[in-house]
């Protein structure tokens, strides 16, 4: 399923980022249970999605693990408990 740029569920990570990794499995447990798609944006070595992370971001987290719901404009900083990351999702 391809997701529509303004509708997506953004993940912003590092590659070497330790939080980063430790979301990772609570983000393919989310997809597979609620057949959404999360777009992974790397940007400790992509200026462009580190621009992208800075624009939606807006001073207000700061850092990465960042997660952004482009349909809710919904953000969640650092590492997240399961529950919280699929309310995210979902919207609520």
């Amino acid at each position: 399923m391809n997701e529509k740029e303004g509708e997506r569920l953004l993940f912003f990570n590092g590659t070497e980022c330790s939080h980063c990794k430790e979301m990772h499995p609570l983000v393919g447990k989310l997809e597979k249970e609620e057949k959404v798609h999360v777009t992974e944006l790397e940007v400790w070595h992509d200026s462009k999605n580190m621009a992208l992370l800075q624009k939606l971001d807006n001073g207000n987290c700061g850092g990465i693990p960042f997660f952004f719901n482009e349909k809710t404009g919904k953000w969640l900083c650092g590492n997240k408990p399961y529950d919280e990351l699929k309310a995210w999702a979902l919207g609520k």
